[in-house]
Parts: C-alpha cells; structure tokens; sequence
C-alpha cells in the first residue's frame, strides 16, 4: 500500500478561510531553514468584497498577552511576514508550486491558493518554559504561528472567528560531523594540606541525542589529607531568558548520588551513565526548558540552542544549554563542568509529502497540563468576537 500524506487543517470559526499544511516542524540546518509551503481554502461567499491574506510570525511571550508593568508589554513579535493569497497576484497555474501543494491544489480545488515563506536566518528556535502549578495564562515561551485571515485590507483589525490559527515549530538537529570529545579538570588545594586534589572528567562524544544514556569517565586523584565523599554526578539544563531579563534557570534533569568517598592519598576511576529525559526531573518543573512541541505525549527536554555567531543574542529570547557537573565534599564543596549538546537525530527524508493520497487530519493544539490549549484559545476567541 503507497504512503498516504498527513495534511494537518485548521479552519476559522466561521469557515469562511483555512490553512493546510503538510508538515508542523522545520528544520533549522544553520546554513539554511526548511520553507514552509502549504495552501489556503477560502468561502468565496464569505470572503466577497474582502481579501485574503497569509502571516507568519515569530514571537516570544514572558507572561499573559495582556500584562503590563511600567509601560512594558509581555509579548514580543520578532519576526513578522504577511502575503496576500486572495485575491491572487499572480496566475495560479503559472506560479511554481512544490509537489505536495500541487496534490493539494488538486484536491482542494479551485478555492484553494498555495503560499510560500523563507524564514530569515537569524530567527530561534521554538522552546517553552514549563509553568509553576501557580502559574497561569500564557507560558514563557518562543512560538511560531502561521495565520490566515480575510479583511478589506491589511492593516484592518482582525476579526478572531474569520481567522485560523496553526501553531508550527522551527527545530535543529544534531550536527553530523561533530568529532570533538568534552573533557575538563581542574585541581583544588585546602589549608593545612601539603599536596593537592586533581579531578577530571571526559564525555565519549559532544552531542548525545534525547534519551540516550550519557556515559561520564571520573579520575580522581586525592593526594590531600582529606577524604573526599558526598559524590554526585548530574545534568544541568540551564535556560538564559534574554529578552525582556536575564532570568536564569538551572534544573538538574538526571543526578546520580554515589557512596564513592576517596580516603587521602588514593585514586578513584570510574564509569557513570546517566539518561536525562523529562521523566528523570524528580523536583518541581517550574523554569524548566521544553522543545516547544505542540502535543503534551511528545514533549521533551528542550534542545541545546545552536546560535550562529552574527546573530544578536537577545533576538534569541532564550538560551538553552546542557552540562554535567560533579560535585563532592572535602571540607568544602569540589566541583567540575563538563558542557555537551543535547539535541535529536536527523530523520530519515520524508517520503509521505511526495504521496499522492492525502489524509487531512484536524489540528488541535493539546498541551501540557497548566499550558495554553485549544480550550483556551477558543475562550480567548469568544472573548475577542464578544
């Protein structure tokens, strides 16, 4: 049986537009990004005497649409791009189309018209901070909307129930040739001790993929006449929010506490493996990084941020990177950090945009408990219609 290819749909409340995409990510491959092409269905009849238009938009939200301290709103759009799809500014027939919005176009018929977005290169990636149980509203988040809505023109207010909505991600994947091998030691001297303590740890690789054990080499070597105990080998996810703060949050995702102790003047080398996943967080969520997925049963960590060094930090909302760090005790704390990436493997090409058959699935929006859904959204729309 040949592939059929999910088309995801979202139509607007009064069904006069809707937007129909073949995919929800694109990849970022730092050389380029992934374009997004997908086709609007409109009701003529409701749309006559108006236009039809198509906006793609990057945003990063610290908080509820609606607050306000000292002037400051909590919504930012970085990036903004509207296209007009109806009426149709140039032949339909002789623009070029991808293959997956031909069979769309094909199917949809003659009310459907295709468009067509490059994302410029200095844009984030989609990630979401994951709420306190006190938290409400909207989540800390960067988020990447594609919007299609009829008006007489432009720049004329958008009525909520004559616009749809499909929330997209943008996404990296791992590099493929990254051969370099994270090590780092350092040595630390007490009062009253002739000789020092030397510790030292090395990772197998610099990228570990979601859900992948993490293997940690420890040498340790106490020429101290202290002994050295209390050992704990974690992963750290550490998010900067730096737009609108600097916020910093650091979350141990998966930790290890040994009864390793080191007496003065032995040695001590050992293997630990540790698997970080958004099931290992053992304490509270709050502040902890996720990678913006759009359905709660897919949610992970988020992906450590891959940012190209012409880019301005602060465009980036947030930064999110990953280290494993141990710690011990010899009459004060000993500590060493050893950075990796955290990210997923490329996948293999998609074959099902290129099948003929298509199977239009609903898109809706469901999210983790005490983040915004489609329930919400709905209550918003009512509002705004109201």
């Amino acid at each position: 049986m040949s592939p059929k290819a999910v088309i995801f749909k979202k139509l607007s409340r009064d069904k006069s537009v809707g937007v129909y995409m073949a995919k929800r990510d694109f990849v970022d491959h730092c050389d380029s990004v992934d374009p997004i092409d997908g086709v609007v269905l409109l009701d003529p009849v409701q749309v006559k005497g108006k236009k039809v238009y198509i906006t793609l938009s990057c945003s990063f939200r610290y908080g509820r649409d609606d607050s306000d301290v000292l002037g400051m709103a909590f919504r930012r759009d970085i990036f903004v791009s509207t296209r007009q799809v109806f009426p149709a500014l140039q032949d339909r027939d002789k623009a070029t189309h991808t293959k997956i919005q031909k069979n769309m176009l094909r199917k949809l018929g003659d009310n459907a018209y295709p468009f067509f977005f490059e994302f410029p290169d200095n844009l984030p990636c989609s990630v979401a901070l994951h709420p306190g149980v006190s938290d409400v509203g909207k989540q800390c988040a960067v988020e990447f909307e594609v919007k299609a809505f009829c008006t007489e023109g432009p720049d004329d207010k958008i009525i909520k129930r004559s616009s749809a909505r499909l929330a997209i991600r943008k996404i990296q994947y791992a590099p493929v040739d990254s051969k370099v091998i994270p090590t780092a030691e350092t040595t630390f001297e007490f009062l009253m001790s002739d000789k020092p303590l030397h510790l030292q740890a090395t990772l197998t690789k610099e990228v570990y993929y979601h859900g992948e054990p993490i293997s940690v080499s420890v040498n340790i070597v106490n020429s101290t006449n202290r002994t050295l105990k209390a050992i704990t080998v974690a992963v750290e996810q550490i998010t900067n929010v730096v737009l609108y703060s600097n916020d910093k949050y650091v979350k141990s995702v998966a930790a290890e506490e040994t009864t390793d102790t080191i007496p003065p003047g032995t040695t001590l080398k050992k293997e630990y493996s540790l698997t970080p996943t958004l099931q290992t967080v053992s304490k509270g969520r709050r502040g902890l990084a996720l990678d913006g997925k759009l359905k709660h049963q897919d949610t992970n960590l988020a992906s450590s941020s891959i940012v190209k060094e012409e880019v301005l930090r602060e465009v980036q909302g947030m930064l999110v990177s990953y280290r494993v760090v141990i710690r011990g005790i010899a009459s004060g704390e000993v500590n060493l950090e050893v950075p990796f990436k955290l990210m997923h493997p490329k996948p293999a090409p998609d074959t099902e945009s290129e099948a003929e058959d298509m199977v239009f699935e609903e898109f809706k929006r469901v999210c983790l408990k005490g983040l915004t859904g489609e329930e919400e959204e709905d209550d918003e729309d009512k509002a705004g219609d109201a």
